[in-house]
Parts: C-alpha cells; sequence; structure tokens
C-alpha cells in the first residue's frame, strides 16, 4: 500500500529549548577537542536563559509572522510550511535529551510517521523562512550525526539577521570543521562568528574557541589577542572566569 507524507499540527514554541540544549552539546564536545576544561558555555547558558528565550522567541515569533501583502500570499504557504515542520522538530526535540540520538536525528531529518522531515522542508517550500529555520536544523542534526560536509553545507545555507542565531550557525560550521581536521578553516569561522555581533553572549564564547584553537595551531600571538580582548571587553563572561590562565599560557608560548 502506498504510503503518503501526512501534514503536521501548528507548532509549539521549541526553538528555545532546542538551540540551548544543541549549543551546550557541540560546545562541549569541541572544546574538549581543544582543550580539556576550556569550555565555560554551559554554565553561560544555564545562568542566561533567560535572554536566550527572549531572542529565540523573537526568531520564531519573526518566522511565523507577515505584513502587507506577504499576509495573503506567501503568508499561508509559510503557515503550512511550519505544521508540516512541527513533527521533525519534535524529533530534534528529542533527540536532545534521548540515548538513542542517531536514530532520532534521522528522522528529523528525513522524516517519519509519514510526516515531513526538515529536508522535505527545506525542498517542499524552498525559499519560505520555515525552509530557512529547516537548514539551521538540518546542518545541527547532521553535526551531531558526524556528518560534517552536510552540516556546513545546511548550516550555510541558513540566512538570518539574529544577534544569536546568526553567529551560533557560523559557529557551528566552525565546530564541524574542528571535528573534521580542518582546523584552519575551523579557526575562520570562529573569526567570523566572533566579528559577526557584538554581544555578552557569542563574542566571548567564540573568541574563546578562536583563541583556544589559534593556540593549538602555534600561533600564539592570535591567540593572546582574542584572550585579551575577553578579558577587556566582556569581563562579566563566563569565558573570562578563567581567561587569566589561557593569557599567561599565550604569552609565554609568544615570547618563546
Amino acid at each position: 500500500m502506498a504510503t503518503y507524507k501526512k501534514r503536521g499540527y501548528k507548532p509549539k514554541t521549541k526553538v528555545e529549548k532546542q538551540v540551548e540544549v544543541e549549543e551546550e552539546s557541540t560546545t562541549a564536545e569541541v572544546f574538549n577537542t581543544l582543550d580539556e576544561g576550556a569550555s565555560k558555555t554551559e554554565a553561560f547558558v544555564e545562568r542566561n536563559q533567560k535572554y536566550i528565550f527572549i531572542i529565540i522567541g523573537v526568531v520564531a515569533a519573526a518566522v511565523l509572522g507577515s505584513i502587507g501583502y506577504r499576509e495573503f500570499i506567501s503568508g499561508p504557504k509559510q503557515t503550512t510550511a511550519m505544521n508540516d515542520m512541527f513533527q521533525a522538530q519534535k524529533y530534534f526535540d528529542q533527540a536532545t535529551t534521548a540515548v538513542a540520538k542517531d536514530s532520532l536525528y534521522n528522522l528529523a531529518l528525513n522524516g517519519g510517521e509519514g510526516k515531513f522531515g526538515m529536508l522535505d522542508i527545506i525542498e517542499e517550500y524552498s525559499g519560505t523562512d520555515a525552509a530557512n529555520l529547516a537548514s539551521y536544523y538540518a546542518g545541527t542534526a547532521y553535526l551531531r550525526l558526524k556528518k560534517y560536509n552536510e552540516a556546513i553545507e545546511h548550516l550555510s545555507n541558513f540566512k538570518s539577521d539574529d544577534e544569536v542565531l546568526a553567529p551560533l550557525a557560523k559557529g557551528n560550521i566552525g565546530d564541524a570543521y574542528v571535528q573534521g581536521n580542518q582546523p584552519e578553516d575551523a579557526l575562520k569561522a570562529y573569526e567570523d562568528a566572533a566579528n559577526m555581533r557584538n554581544n555578552e553572549f557569542t563574542t566571548p564564547m567564540y573568541l574563546y574557541k578562536a583563541g583556544a584553537l589559534a593556540l593549538k595551531l602555534g600561533n600564539a600571538d592570535k591567540a593572546l589577542s582574542y584572550f585579551e580582548k575577553i578579558k577587556s571587553d566582556y569581563p562579566k563572561s563566563t569565558q573570562a572566569s578563567n581567561i587569566d590562565v589561557f593569557i599567561g599560557k599565550a604569552t609565554v608560548l609568544a615570547n618563546k
């Protein structure tokens, strides 16, 4: 008997929790690769949940919103796309806390129970905000599945002017490059992510990642400049709490 992909339901607001948990997990993995004990991002996210939730909530609302002619032309298509994405979002949300993560990430990508996956949303609703957001989900899922080329491709397709999501996507590309053993490309992505916006969350986080990676690559002068910028410009950030240790390490290596 033939099977068909069914329409989903109107999605609940899930973006906040998904971005928070995904970023914690990815950051922990990357910093274990760079320098054991260097990652403080999880603690920062925990302390600043309200701030992150507000930012991501605004983005989710913007995705659903439309004005003028868009309300009557692209609005209905956008609403349908978000409805169809509900089950894929649910799989993604479950994957962030489940033991059998890989199978759930695959379901988020390819669909299940006759419902669309993120890849279907991207293809079926190309050009909509929902398809754009699906690119972020798809790239993140591929990153967690250790399919780094696919992760980079989809995250690169995600476009946003948002204060947090834009640098997060670029930073996730850096994480994929690190895990794919392309440290020079990773460093460039982290630098881009740090320079993309100026805020107390993503800027010091990616300066820290860039500095740690630069140190690993033997560029102590560059690493030192990033660490010192964190200390001077973001003294209240989580990354600043142990930055003197890294400044000292970079200074010693730079003077050799």
